[in-house]
């Protein structure tokens, strides 16, 4: 008899990043361990999730992955760790239902509601899903699993946990208190929006891991990254989530961005990811805020040229109204442009000229589509 569950998963943009220790290093590559800490906000399952359906059959004779409806490779070696070490996890808990579970095989359906390795955060979005399904499947959901998740794609294990999330580096060789824990829960901040100006929807043309890889062994700026500047960062936005310190998070959020992508210029080779459409966001938010005298929004960059534009409550509108003017659009309905929490589409009209006109106007379709969201919770079992 075949026993199936399902379940989702957000994705989580990190503000403070993190990146990846790699060869030469004291501990093991595979089990993705970073140089420093890091701090994400988990988006809303709303908006952007990973939906994965695992069943277990005595029936199967092999383990089978879909992605997106294309059946790609189990034998993945990040995914054949995950597993393994969920079925470990499973038999030392005793938890499991029906233990002769665990030796059969697999079948995974997953299916990801927004842009797959176009710098959303799918992996991290996807593995903790995976990590979190097969722990539901085998009755231990409720085990310490984002050292499991981190084995799949580093960020995945933020992706855990709701709100505000902290990826501890640890410092053991074996990786066991390299794991993630929560700094507030999303209720915590409720006026606390994110939207995500998507410029290119396609895969990109360096992934993430070949990226960190040659950042480790040629920047210098990464080194000092790590060394210097996270750790103060880390906890100076502690303090900003704990008090609702705007001005702090969006400075933090952006400046570390900066540094992120200047790691990446720092790189030998370098690597791109942020393009010329990239670059006018960044202009345009320093023009916000400029104009505000003070933080209004804040642009974080993860590997990808996709903005996450993180705002209060109070600024979605005028903002919304800023951005649609900078960036129209006619290559697509005004549905499929604006995706995610309804625009109030009276207010943004009410915002005055004099402050529309302030902002110059690129050329049309420059971005993709548009997604307003919030700090939302963790994975969760869904019928």
């Amino acid at each position: 008899m075949a026993i199936s569950v399902t379940c989702i998963a957000p994705v989580n943009i990190a503000i403070v990043k993190y990146c990846k220790h790699w060869s030469g290093g004291k501990r093991d590559d595979d089990l993705i361990l970073p140089i420093n800490d890091s701090i994400s906000v988990t988006l809303s399952t709303d908006h952007l999730r990973t939906k994965t359906t695992i069943t277990a059959s005595p029936e199967l004779t092999k383990n089978v992955l879909r992605l997106n409806g294309v059946e790609e490779s189990f034998e993945n070696p990040r995914i054949q760790r995950c597993l393994l070490e969920v079925q470990k996890k499973a038999k030392s808990s005793g938890k499991c239902p029906k233990p002769e579970m665990l030796e059969w095989k697999i079948r995974v359906e997953s299916e990801n509601n927004f842009p797959t390795a176009a710098g959303l955060a799918s992996s991290a979005a996807g593995y903790a899903c995976f990590v979190y399904t097969l722990a539901t499947l085998y009755g231990i959901e409720d085990e310490e699993l984002s050292g499991i998740a981190r084995m799949g794609s580093g960020s995945a294990c933020r992706s855990l946990h709701s709100g505000y999330v902290q990826w501890v580096m640890g410092e053991r060789e074996d990786g066991a208190d390299s794991l993630a824990v929560q700094v507030a829960p999303a209720t915590a901040w409720p006026n606390m929006h994110v939207l995500i100006l998507v410029v290119n929807d396609r895969k990109k043309a360096t992934a993430s891991t070949q990226g960190m890889s040659t950042s480790v062994k040629t920047s210098e700026l990464l080194k000092h990254r790590a060394e210097k500047c996270v750790p103060q960062r880390i906890e100076q936005l502690k303090k900003a989530i704990a008090e609702h310190d705007f001005e702090t998070f969006g400075r933090i959020a952006m400046t570390d961005s900066n540094q992120f992508h200047g790691v990446c210029l720092d790189t030998y080779p370098p690597c791109f990811y942020m393009n010329d459409v990239s670059r006018q966001i960044v202009r345009l938010v320093h023009e916000i805020n400029n104009m505000a005298g003070f933080i209004k929004v804040a642009y974080s960059f993860d590997a990808g040229p996709n903005a996450c534009l993180f705002l209060l409550e109070k600024d979605v509108v005028e903002v919304s109204a800023i951005v649609r003017r900078a960036f129209p659009f006619n290559h697509c309905q005004e549905a499929d442009y604006y995706k995610g929490i309804p625009n109030d589409e009276a207010a943004m009209a009410a915002v005055p000229e004099k402050v529309l006109n302030t902002f110059s106007v690129e050329e049309p379709n420059q971005l993709r589509y548009i997604i307003h969201t919030k700090v939302g919770e963790g994975p969760r079992r869904v019928e």
